[in-house]
């Protein structure tokens, strides 16, 4: 029962932080000074044509009248305009493009095998060499190993991701001349090529990333390993790898998969930066083009899409907390 409630308020959080987010969206774009519909008209558009788009987006009713038409379409749909001219985009209707003439949730759905597939394998190179570098230098501390670990962690840190992805390309793409420096392949024409291809963004997402779990890992372990019960463990005759393993790892599991979930939540948002550089025409790169052109509706709706997949993620991570550690059922 306690279990069946705690998901019922996550859920219910969640939702109440979708909402909150979609009105903020919509004050901050949709009442803002400047006309929302005057970027749908074009240029020139004269008082009339202006006129017209407005009833046709509905931006001269009422604000409330608009708020509830926004988040009514993100809901159950919503019509713009009316008769043979009408447009109806289906739930969840994060905007219209008229610009593109397709709904923002199509638009997204359409780039997102792209921002999925860099997303997908940047984590798990982040994932698996950032907590291998992290235990490396704390079983090591105070070691060359330790250094060498934290001085590339900070590098990998403080480096811009526009910086490694140019540097990477003029080294692996124009002096090496062994890895493509762009484009995409789909995983379903040729799996091979789709990797060959996102080799170089994988890796330097997996460092930017990387590195902070690499920090986070080291100051977790340490902190663990200098708890009594680790000591009474190592007394008991137990192995080091046991020591290791069962019960230092373990106390890791909560504060990664949460940081994994955030991070996770936030690159199938959009990972701007990368995809910009490497030419890969994801979710990301959707946004930039709107903002370009100035796309209100895409921008809103991206920006709605990007905050329900974090949200997601962390109910996500949520859920699956007393699945990866036991002992937080007794809390629940």
């Amino acid at each position: 029962m306690n279990r069946t409630k705690f998901i019922l308020m996550r859920l219910l959080g969640a939702a109440l932080v979708l909402l909150i987010i979609a009105a903020a969206c919509f004050a901050i774009f949709y009442l803002m000074p400047a006309n929302p519909a005057q970027y749908s008209c074009g240029k020139p558009c004269s008082p009339e044509r202006l006129a017209e788009v407005e009833r046709y987006l509905g931006v001269d009713q009422a604000w409330w009248k608009q708020l509830f038409d926004f988040l009514g379409g993100i809901v159950g749909g919503r019509t713009y305009g009316e008769g043979a001219a009408a447009i109806h985009c289906n739930a969840p209707c994060f905007g219209y493009s008229f610009r593109l003439r397709d709904s923002v949730t199509d638009l997204v759905i359409d780039r997102l095998p792209i921002t999925f597939s860099l997303t997908l394998g940047a984590a798990v190179l982040w994932g698996i060499g950032g907590i291998a570098a992290g235990l490396i230098a704390a079983l090591k501390r105070g070691t060359a190993a330790d250094s060498t670990v934290m001085g590339a962690a900070i590098t990998g840190i403080s480096a811009p991701t526009y910086l490694l992805g140019l540097l990477g390309i003029l080294l692996f793409g124009f002096t090496l001349n062994v890895l493509p420096i762009g484009g995409y392949v789909p995983f379903t024409e040729n799996p091979g090529m789709w990797a060959f291809h996102l080799i170089l963004p994988w890796i330097v997402l997996a460092i930017a990333n990387g590195a902070i779990y690499a920090r986070l890992t080291r100051g977790q372990m340490l902190e663990v390993l200098s708890q009594d019960f680790i000591r009474t463990a190592r007394a008991k005759g137990l192995s080091e790898t046991t020591v290791i393993g069962k019960h230092g790892l373990r106390n890791l599991v909560v504060p990664l998969t949460t940081l994994f979930a955030i991070d996770i939540g936030g690159l199938l948002g959009g990972a701007v930066i990368t995809e910009k550089v490497f030419g890969l025409g994801g979710v990301g790169t959707l946004l930039l083009e709107a903002v370009s052109n100035l796309d209100i509706q895409v921008i809103v709706g991206v920006t709605l899409f990007a905050a329900a997949v974090v949200i997601i993620a962390n109910l996500l991570a949520d859920f699956s907390y007393s699945l990866l550690d036991p002992r937080i059922k007794a809390v629940r």
